[in-house]
């Protein structure tokens, strides 16, 4: 008996093994695991700094599309006011010495050529 009884323990102490590597997965189980962990931590981490970098460049960019609005709007209001007014020759009048370079038949106009 004492033969067999060994024999039968070592099958038992292995049949045990084999089951832990089975329930466990192994080394390599683990160790793949944990490195699939570690890559969606890296990921995660790295879009989120990304994602936060992207929200403060679209905030900036929303700022100056701001800006540029309130300039629109103050413009607009302007054409809004001068259509507004029964008068369109001042505007006219506006529009043709500062724009276009007219002048009055007996007007003088003095250019600075020293500046470029």
């Amino acid at each position: 008996m004492g033969k067999t009884y060994k024999a039968y323990v070592k099958q038992k102490e292995k049949q045990q093994r084999s089951e832990d590597r089975k329930k466990n997965g192994g080394p390599f189980t683990r160790s793949l695991a944990s490195l699939a962990g570690a890559a969606v931590i890296i990921y995660s981490v790295s879009s989120f700094v990304v994602t936060q970098a992207d929200i403060a460049e679209k905030k900036k960019k929303l700022s100056q599309l701001e800006e540029k609005a309130a300039q629109l709007e103050a413009e607009n209001d302007e054409y809004a006011s001068i259509l507004a007014e029964d008068d369109e020759r001042a505007y006219m009048e506006k529009i043709a010495i500062e724009v276009l370079g007219f002048a009055y038949p007996n007007e003088r106009r003095f250019y600075d050529t020293t500046r470029n």
